[in-house]
């Protein structure tokens, strides 16, 4: 499994990979919150110091949890209860204060993508919704029967949406996971492609414009 390590401290950071790396998984140390937040869909797990030189590791956390389900869990000096509070509340899914006892985060490791595996189950391979299908193995699309003509970037917009079908998709969770920039500018690109897949689909209202937040398909979509 491969882990990432936000850690500033070098002694900790070193520490923490020694332990990760003793468990049979691959670790990968970042320093700085922003380079995280362009790193993680590489990660299975992400340990997550709040103490950053460049960003409060609490940012760090929000920004992530609008593009990404990984676990994380978040390593931090402060143990008043108000930080805690507000990190579980932010998207962390387990929380270790510092001094860390390493055998008690390998186990929490162990538990949250335990936790995290069972909740996703087994992916779909085909996406039915309407007459609308999508061969996630095969990359193909089909309108009642008919191939559909996607690029490679329009096939990953329309999975990305059918598999979230009946929730919002926010424009941050699009961008991360086609252009992997959604923390550095919003990109004209995607209302470029979207309008694009809209023509090929020809399927007015299938792809709902959720003013201000994303974009969503119904799961009923006729």
């Amino acid at each position: 499994m491969d882990v990432l390590i936000v850690e500033d401290d070098d002694a900790m950071a070193g520490a923490l990979t020694a332990a990760v790396e003793s468990a049979g998984h691959r670790p990968r140390r970042l320093s700085r919150g922003a380079d995280a937040l362009l790193s993680h869909r590489n990660f299975q797990v992400i340990l997550l110091d709040l103490g950053l030189p460049d960003m409060d590791g609490l940012e760090v956390l929000r920004k992530l949890r609008q593009v990404t389900d990984v676990p994380i869990l978040i390593l931090t000096a402060r143990d008043d209860e108000r930080s805690v509070v507000l990190g579980l509340r932010s998207g962390a899914d387990d929380y270790l204060v510092k001094p860390v006892k390493l055998v008690e985060l390998l186990a929490r490791i162990e538990a949250v993508t335990r936790r995290a595996g069972r909740s996703r189950g087994t992916p779909q391979e085909v996406i039915v919704l309407g007459d609308v299908e999508i061969d996630l193995a095969k990359r193909t699309a089909s309108r009642a029967g008919e191939p559909v003509p996607l690029t490679a970037t329009e096939f990953e917009l329309l999975a990305l949406l059918a598999s979230h079908a009946g929730s919002v998709v926010t424009r941050e969770q699009i961008l991360d996971a086609l252009w992997g920039d959604a923390f550095l500018a919003s990109s004209r690109s995607l209302d470029v492609h979207l309008t694009g897949l809209r023509a090929k689909l020809g399927k007015p209202g299938f792809i709902i414009n959720v003013r201000g937040v994303g974009y969503r398909v119904e799961a009923a979509a006729g």
